[in-house]
Order: C-alpha cells, then sequence, then structure tokens
C-alpha cells in the first residue's frame, strides 16, 4: 500500500476545488468535506443528508473507530451543504451516483486522483489525502498537536505528527540546512 501525502499548498488545494467546482458541485463538496473535517472517505461517503441538512454540527460514529465525533459545520461547508441539499430527501446517501447509489470509494479516489493531476500536483493523491490535508494545515495554523492528536483519535503525538508528514517536512528541513 503506498502512502499518500497531504496537498501542502493552499493554491494547490484552490486549483483542485476550481477543477472539482467545473465538474460537479458533488465532488467539490465531498473534497472541501474532507479537508475542512478531516473526516475518513468511509464516513464521509457514509454521510445521508438528514446528517448535514440543515444542522449546525456533523455527529457520526465512526466506521473505523466505532467511537462518537462530533464537530461543527464551518462557515465555507454550511452554505455548500444548503445548496447542494435543498432539493434533496433526507433519507437519502447525501454522496450519489447519476444510477442514485451511493457514490463509492474507488470512485472518490479517481475523482480526487483526476482532479490532482489536472491541477498539476506531483504528491502522492488518493482518499486519504483529504483527511492529512486538514490535519496538516490545522497543524500550521494552530501548532497544537495535542488537539490534533485527539480529533485524529491516535495514540501519541509522534503518529499524527508522521501521519500528517510534518515529521518528513522537518527530516528535508534538517537536510536542506546541513552542509559540509
Amino acid at each position: 500500500m503506498t502512502t499518500v501525502e497531504p496537498i501542502r499548498n493552499i493554491n494547490d488545494i484552490r486549483r483542485v476545488e476550481k477543477i472539482l467546482a467545473d465538474k460537479s458541485k458533488r465532488n467539490l463538496l465531498f473534497f472541501t468535506i474532507g479537508t475542512n473535517c478531516g473526516l475518513r472517505i468511509s464516513d464521509i461517503l457514509g454521510l445521508d443528508v438528514k446528517d448535514v441538512k440543515g444542522k449546525s454540527h456533523i455527529q457520526i460514529i465512526e466506521k473505523k473507530t466505532r467511537k462518537f465525533k462530533k464537530f461543527p459545520i464551518n462557515s465555507k461547508l454550511k452554505p455548500m451543504i444548503d445548496e447542494y441539499t435543498k432539493e434533496r430527501h433526507l433519507y437519502e446517501p447525501l454522496f450519489i451516483t447519476i444510477f442514485g447509489n451511493r457514490l463509492e470509494r474507488t470512485a472518490a479516489y479517481y475523482i480526487i486522483k483526476d482532479a490532482c493531476k489536472k491541477a498539476g500536483l506531483e504528491e502522492k493523491v488518493g482518499t486519504h489525502t483529504l483527511r492529512k490535508t486538514f490535519g496538516y494545515h490545522y497543524y500550521k495554523k494552530f501548532k497544537d498537536v495535542a488537539m490534533l492528536q485527539k480529533i485524529f483519535n491516535h495514540s501519541n503525538p509522534s503518529t499524527t505528527l508522521r501521519y500528517i508528514g510534518i515529521e518528513q517536512d522537518r527530516i528535508d528541513e534538517s537536510y536542506r540546512n546541513f552542509i559540509l
């Protein structure tokens, strides 16, 4: 299994968002939920309309950990969700295919990979890139590894830093600054 990386540059994120927006509101929304909430793709794709429509918070039981998670819907996501769900029924999957089926992980992977390629990104990307991107930028903004560790349900801070690519960034920087 290949380890994927976060999207480290905000301008790269904006380019991917533009590409996704030009293709479909659905694709943009699942990408934006991933980069703004840090959910695993299985939890994003498991959302139903009732989980987000008219809500101030998203509340789920994580599929992997079986732990309860609750977090507010931020000001970027709120209008996107309102627009996307306004004509939708509460008890249908939030992300559906043209055939009316729940969007699957493999399709999400190709959507992300294609958009990142079109945006010119060279990072190894996949569905987990969304979660790692959230973590990377959360850490860069707040420098609060303890809170991020709690958000991700990691057992220790070093796991969190390695997971979001900060550990590798530090190693790379130390090599760049070490010249004999």
